[in-house]
């Protein structure tokens, strides 16, 4: 029924997105507007509609096969790619789903160069987002987390449903979009009350009408220190972190600890914590140990 309503308001109307220059409330809205080609349609086709059109499908189509689905958890720069790269490689039945990076990193609508302004487009919004958190923090994580909700929707892989044991695993989740970035850009200020209202609000309503169908199995934590994270994102100069600094990578790593090793309940889902903090890439021996310790775990799943 919610379903059904959705989609013949989308269909009944144009949905568009204004993002405003403001000074000092730095909001991001999206909001159903009925008209020609007054306003800007940026986000209805390539997020709003993807995502209720994964909706729509029937993952459950795996007709009593359970899938066991985990999310690969940890800091900024901790090796995340690296350990899914290494899982995809060691169990290459397993499907693994890496984060949209290339998405946030080239977020283009031809009407914004004809319609606003003759200035080049503002393409890159992870770029943005860290080079002015607090006017573009709340566009990021609107984008990011329906993203992971949309990747997490995504009717489960045929070829995996084949599998004898399935598993899927999720570069990040829903739940750390919200309890580790998000939560932390609004204690640095970089969300203002307003905005952290807004957005725990919409995430916890998704929760509610999709919490069987994002629900992870287990959660596997690579944790390092911040120090060794902060060497990492040198290392690989991706161009958007060079102004990433070590007391935000210390606030990333509290935030993980508290959420994943302190807190007595994530959800009532389990959590293997492993140590990152040992080069593993070219390191048969530590490779080993953190695949084993991974495959242990799903089989206690």
């Amino acid at each position: 029924m919610f379903l059904s309503k959705v989609w013949r308001l989308l269909d009944a109307t144009e949905t568009h997105c204004y993002i405003s220059q403001k000074t000092k409330l730095n909001l991001f809205c999206t909001f159903v507007y009925r008209g020609k080609n007054e306003q800007i349609n940026l986000m209805a086709n390539k997020i709003v509609k993807p995502l209720l059109r994964c909706i729509a499908k029937d993952v459950k189509s795996n007709k009593g096969i359970q899938v066991k689905r985990l999310s690969v958890e940890g800091n900024i720069a901790v090796g995340k790619s690296t350990f899914l790269r290494l899982l995809s490689s060691t169990f290459q039945e397993w499907s693994v789903v890496t984060e949209p990076l290339k998405k946030w990193q080239h977020i283009h609508n031809s009407t914004l160069d004809t319609q606003i302004s003759p200035k080049p487009a503002m393409n890159n919004l992870l770029q943005l987002m860290y080079d002015n958190p607090s006017r573009w923090s709340y566009t990021f994580q609107t984008v990011s987390c329906m993203s992971r909700f949309k990747t997490q929707l995504e009717p489960i892989p045929e070829k995996l449903l084949s599998q004898q044991d399935p598993v899927q695993i999720f570069e990040r989740s829903i739940y750390s979009d919200r309890n580790i970035f998000a939560k932390t850009l609004f204690e640095l200020n970089h969300l203002n009350a307003m905005e952290w209202t807004m957005y725990q609000e919409w995430h916890s309503f998704l929760l509610q009408e999709f919490s069987k169908r994002v629900v992870l199995d287990g959660i596997v934590y690579l944790r390092a220190s911040p120090e060794k994270c902060f060497e990492r994102l040198h290392r690989r100069a991706r161009s958007e972190e060079m102004t990433v600094q070590l007391e935000y990578l210390e606030k990333l790593h509290e935030q993980h600890e508290k959420w994943l090793t302190k807190e007595t309940d994530v959800n009532s889902i389990p959590v293997l914590v492993l140590d990152g903090e040992e080069e593993f890439e070219n390191n048969a021996r530590a490779s080993d140990v953190l695949s084993s310790k991974v495959k242990a775990f799903i089989a206690g799943l």
